[in-house]
Order: structure tokens, then C-alpha cells, then sequence
């Protein structure tokens, strides 16, 4: 039928506004009945211009907004019952601002970011954090039963010796409530930490012949996580696109 249109030219519709949508993307919104196109007899999906318009707009508020899957639904039955969705206020950037000092309750989880992987050289430490149990909830935006998950799987856990969570908890933490909204669990969560696990085994004896001639080894293992940090996200990107 003229006008409708395969997931890979759907894909190739929206590449260029959205440079992060896949077909995997594109099939999980499928899934949570967000968008729902025909099927050919063959039982390829074919997408007209009113679903291209439909993720469009998922996408969109996604990025700019960050509105969870439940919202969005909202908003979608609204617009098929011909009614108007309720206005959302443009986005602004936050300015970078410096760190809580230890014993400091960090900031609101609607202010925090997830920080982005930093580029190799000197860089300004961050303060560390030292956050109760219900300052992580609170800031992380996490239910405390995805927490209990995430602490069973060993994922997000106190600091040795202590019953406070550091900065690493926070960002795991923020990390998993993001990625709630696209399906992903404490299970997918777990298959990350035993691939970070192996990349830190790799890591530790790559850099053992540096510190055995005197290197520090704090500046070494460093430098080398950023690397890796920078390499596995480009990777991960090209496996994407493939």
C-alpha cells in the first residue's frame, strides 16, 4: 500500500533526527503497544506515516524530556482520543556545579545526571559521596525493590566496611532507572557487571608490568579505564549499527 513503509526505512526515516534508534529500539516500543503497524501477509510490518509520526514523537519526548514509558502511553491515548497532551516545558541545560562535600546529601534526582565517559588526561576529582540508603532512593529515583535486586545481584552495594553507598552506587543506581524505561532489569544489569568484571581482570594485568617497574598505580589503572571506558562505548555503538 502506498505510503507505508518496512522497520529498515522507518529506521532510515528517523536515523537522522535520532542518531540512537534501532530496530531493536524501534521493535521493543512495538512490544508495550506504544505503536502498532500492519502486517503484510508475509508478516513483515508495514508502517504508515501516522506510525512514523507516533514514534516520532515517543522519540522525541524521550530525548528532550525523559518522560518514563507510562507517561508517554498516557499522552498517546490522549492523542487517539482526539485530545491535546498536556504541554511539556522546554528543556534547559543545568549548569555543572561543583560536587556535595563528603557527609552532603547529593543533589535532587531531577537535577543529577549520568555522567558521560570522560576523555584520557587530568582531570578535576569529584568529591566523594557518602549516602544513606534513603538518600540513594531519593536522588537515584530508584523503588526499593529495585534496589533490594540490584543489592542481591551484587550490583549496587555499600562501601567496604561501611553501610554508606559512594558516587559509582549513585550512577549505577540512576543507570538502572533509566534503562527501567526501556524494559531492562537487574538481570540485564548483572550480564553488564560480569562484562565490566572481565574487562577489570584484562585491566589489572595489562597494567601489572607498570607498576611493578614503579609506575603509580592509581594514574595507570586511571588512564586505562577511560580507554577502555572510550573504546567499549564506540564498539558497542558500531555493534549497533551493524
Amino acid at each position: 500500500m502506498a505510503g507505508q513503509r518496512s522497520i529498515g526505512q522507518v529506521l532510515s526515516v528517523l536515523k537522522s533526527q535520532f542518531p540512537d534508534v534501532s530496530i531493536s529500539k524501534i521493535r521493543f516500543l512495538e512490544s508495550e503497544g506504544l505503536v502498532s503497524p500492519e502486517r503484510a501477509p508475509s508478516g513483515y510490518r508495514k508502517y504508515s506515516e501516522g506510525d512514523v509520526e507516533r514514534l516520532r514523537y515517543i522519540l522525541r519526548v524521550q530525548k528532550d524530556h525523559y518522560l518514563p514509558l507510562r507517561v508517554i502511553r498516557e499522552h498517546l491515548d490522549m492523542m487517539d482520543r482526539g485530545m491535546q497532551p498536556p504541554p511539556l516545558e522546554t528543556p534547559h541545560p543545568v549548569p555543572a556545579a561543583p560536587g556535595p562535600e563528603p557527609d552532603q546529601a547529593p543533589v535532587s534526582a531531577a537535577s543529577a545526571s549520568v555522567p558521560a565517559a570522560a576523555e584520557p588526561g587530568p582531570q578535576r576529582p569529584q568529591p566523594p559521596l557518602r549516602l544513606s540508603r534513603v538518600e540513594l532512593l531519593r536522588s537515584s529515583g530508584l523503588s526499593e525493590a529495585a534496589l533490594v535486586e540490584l543489592e542481591r545481584q551484587m550490583i549496587v552495594v555499600p562501601r567496604r566496611g561501611t553501610g554508606f553507598y559512594d558516587r559509582d552506587a549513585l550512577t549505577i543506581a540512576m543507570v538502572a532507572r533509566r534503562l527501567a524505561d526501556f524494559g531492562m532489569d537487574a538481570r540485564h544489569m548483572r550480564a553488564f557487571k560480569m562484562a565490566a568484571d572481565r574487562e577489570a581482570g584484562l585491566i589489572e594485568q595489562a597494567i601489572a608490568p607498570f607498576q611493578r617497574r614503579g609506575s603509580s598505580g592509581r594514574t595507570v589503572s586511571a588512564d586505562v579505564v577511560k580507554l577502555v571506558g572510550i573504546a567499549h562505548s564506540a564498539l558497542l555503538r558500531t555493534a549497533m549499527d551493524r
